[in-house]
């Protein structure tokens, strides 16, 4: 199953929805396309778990560390789109904060994997004519088991569109 998120606020409250089942040690791993809605999902989710700091793509930084203002897991944001493969994730020493963080690694499909048993893995993929994109996660180990991410996040969308719609925009 897939989810269809029209547009980039839409994307954010998908981040923020998405924040409700993430808890400290949970990996995200993000792939998609340049322009696909990685970091704005990523937004999203720093704004779900009240995190400090405006959450922007950490490209050329490789990994920002945003703690939390509500006492909840700080959020570890990583962009692996520079490295030269797993040794180089290796170094930023990932695993000694991923029992006490939220870890999101965009550009980290090939990469990631080896950092937990456990992750959430998710594609977005644009639509070349339109703002929208296409969400599809695969929750991987006992952890996710029985977790429907696509149908907890379709609620953002839904509430989203209605607020759209009630504004007198377009859904």
């Amino acid at each position: 199953m897939s989810l269809v998120l029209p547009d980039a606020d839409t994307t954010v409250a998908a981040g923020r929805r998405l924040a409700e089942l993430l808890g400290a040690g949970d990996l995200v791993v993000l792939t998609g396309g340049l322009g696909a809605g990685k970091t704005t999902l990523t937004r999203g989710l720093g704004e779900g778990l009240g995190v400090r700091g405006a959450v922007t793509s950490p490209t050329f930084v490789i990994a920002r560390v945003h703690p939390s203002l509500v006492g909840g897991p700080e959020l570890v944001h990583v962009d692996a789109y520079r490295l030269g493969g797993s040794a180089e994730l290796d170094d930023l020493d990932l695993d000694s904060e991923l029992d006490e963080a939220v870890t999101v690694v965009e550009w980290g499909a090939g990469l990631a994997e080896g950092l937990a048993d456990e992750r959430l893995e998710i594609t977005l993929v644009a639509d070349p004519a339109t703002e929208a994109r296409t969400l599809t996660a695969t929750g991987v180990g006992a952890r996710w088991a029985g977790v429907d991410v696509e149908s907890h996040l379709q609620e953002a969308v839904d509430a989203t569109t209605r607020t759209s719609a009630d504004e007198g925009g377009v859904p």
